[in-house]
């Protein structure tokens, strides 16, 4: 680094990206140096496009190659927005070249690539890190504060999340989710990956034991899962479920039940689009008086003030600023890697339980 300015190269115009390029101009540590794609023309046309909403604060240039944009001396950090099926070597090209990785998600086509990736950085000694902008929120950090270290609702005995969305009749067809070869993993690698994470940071970010899951609808013609659902088993009596799918109307919703109440947020993947971030914590009583058996209402709802400040201090803003600071200073913090690669070998664990027909799989440890 030669100043305190992260100079950020995107490999690729994949759509995430364009949130990603805000992320980066509202972060006030970074800004896109250089976007490689297929061709310049459409490297062009991104960045184009992009800076007609958010301008840049110096130009952000064409490169023709992604081998010529991690070879720059003028990059400190790389965006990996590529399918899954062809991330691999470009990480590890970035590492090699001494770039900075932001990596999206699911990492990699399984633990073993994704330690691969995570070693190749390690050795490189930069930081890496995946797309999980939750990570980098104040609500994710205060409701496990809550929940885990002042105990608000008791022990922990079951997590439950679902993330999902209506694909439309040409999904299966022509969108790269439902491609076996560029994103094997299907909707439980773009949204089951979400709920496995909320799920590890709830149970203090240790493995399951072992999984159970199975894969409820498939898509396309090399069929990729399009409906899934999964059960995590902890060492401490906490389990998980999950449920993610290409076929369900919108929902991102979490409960976390304990032994004196639970928990819900109602979008804990995305943010609705307000002033702050929310959840509720619920302690009914169950009132009886003779014949009459009625639950009393005790709601409390909450609000992380995240947002107070506008954009600016937005989860992917966070996500973007905090990596740019590891570059800056040169301080690489491993729990995002480890958090990564945790995260797949649940997934892992989950696809080979699902090919078995639900059978429990260990969960080796890290």
């Amino acid at each position: 680094m030669t100043n305190s300015i992260c100079r950020w190269g995107f490999l690729g115009s994949a759509a995430i990206a364009r949130k990603n390029w805000k992320a980066v101009h509202l972060s006030g540590n970074g800004r896109v140096a250089a976007v490689a794609s297929r061709s310049v023309a459409r490297a062009k046309k991104f960045i184009d496009e992009c800076s007609a909403e958010v301008p840049p604060s110096e130009p952000t240039i064409a490169m023709e190659s992604y081998r010529k944009l991690i070879e720059s001396p003028n990059i400190d950090a790389v965006y990996v927005p590529l399918p899954t099926g062809i991330r691999k070597p470009w990480v590890i090209a970035a590492a090699e070249a001494g770039k900075h990785v932001l990596c999206e998600k699911p990492i990699a086509i399984n633990a073993d690539e994704a330690r691969e990736m995570i070693d190749a950085c390690a050795a490189s000694n930069v930081q890496f890190m995946d797309g999980v902008m939750f990570d980098h929120g104040e609500r994710i950090q205060t409701v496990c504060n809550e929940l885990i270290d002042q105990k608000s609702i008791g022990t922990l005995r079951r997590i439950h999340s679902h993330f999902s969305f209506p694909s439309d009749d040409a999904f299966a067809e022509s969108n790269i989710r439902a491609n076996r070869e560029l994103e094997p993993h299907g909707c439980l690698g773009d949204l089951g990956w979400y709920c496995i994470r909320f799920s590890l940071w709830l149970a203090g970010l240790e493995l399951p034991r072992y999984v159970s899951a199975r894969t409820l609808e498939s898509l396309g013609e090399d069929p990729v899962p399009g409906e899934f659902s999964g059960e995590l088993f902890f060492a401490n009596g906490l389990s998980a479920t999950f449920y993610c799918s290409f076929l369900s109307g919108n929902q991102q919703t979490a409960i976390v039940s304990g032994s004196d109440g639970f928990l819900t947020i109602d979008d804990f993947v995305l943010p609705f689009l307000d002033g702050q971030t929310h959840w509720a914590t619920h302690k009914h009583d169950l009132q009886i008086d003779n014949c009459r058996w009625n639950f009393r209402k005790r709601t409390s709802d909450e609000s992380a003030d995240e947002y107070a400040a506008g954009e600016s201090n937005a989860q992917e803003v966070n996500m973007v600023r905090r990596l740019a600071a590891a570059a800056i200073e040169n301080k690489v913090d491993t729990r995002f890697s480890e958090l990564a690669l945790k995260t797949q070998m649940i997934l892992d664990a989950c696809r080979r339980s699902a090919i078995a027909d639900g059978e429990r799989v260990s969960v080796p440890p890290l």
